[in-house]
């Protein structure tokens, strides 16, 4: 998948092109894909919120990607701070670069198209560190997680109305880069 190209994405003006992504990924129902139209909306407003697409030749997105400079006063992190501090990792909520999504078509999958996507957001970062939280299984995005460099910093998180509990994971930045190109 050499032919899509990873860059700079207007997000907002790409938002539901970007939420189909998610819904193929994540398997979200449309009524799911409503709510979270405003909330990644409302992310984009943040200070410090960049987002990067992986475009075809022909432009269409095949995957995306968004983050911001985690603040502890954020929904998410009130959410995740207890179970953080509890494993005695609260601390990693500072000067951290949070990953609120990564999506890539399930088409497009294993091909590296979501290293690139994270390694070049992060990248970008000014914080040492990049946190994000991922659903608490053996994955392939959590296995993708783990070879760039991400640890278990607290498991069995649970998010409000989330079915399945969640895994916050860390890891120093820069990420560690991979060889080959699954991903």
């Amino acid at each position: 998948m050499a032919d899509v190209v990873v860059q700079a994405l207007d997000l907002a003006a790409r938002v539901d092109e970007a939420l189909a992504v998610q819904a193929l990924a994540f398997g979200l129902s449309e009524d799911e894909v409503a709510i979270r139209r405003p909330i990644v909306l409302r992310h984009l407003t943040a200070p410090g919120a960049r987002a990067l697409g992986a475009l075809t030749p022909a432009g269409h997105l095949v995957g995306f990607i968004y983050g911001l400079p985690n603040d502890r006063g954020q929904w998410w992190s009130t959410v995740v701070e207890p179970y953080l501090r509890r494993a005695g990792h609260d601390a990693w909520l500072d000067g951290a670069f949070t990953i609120t999504e990564l999506h890539v078509h399930p088409g497009y999958q294993r091909h590296g198209i979501g290293a690139r996507l994270i390694t070049t957001l992060t990248d970008a970062a000014a914080e040492p560190r990049s946190i994000l939280s991922a659903v608490d299984t053996d994955s392939p995005a959590r296995a993708l997680y783990h070879r760039l460099g991400y640890r278990d910093l607290a498991r069995g998180v649970l998010f409000p109305s989330a079915p399945s509990p969640y895994a916050v994971m860390g890891a120093p930045l820069p990420l560690r880069r991979l060889h080959a190109a699954a991903g």
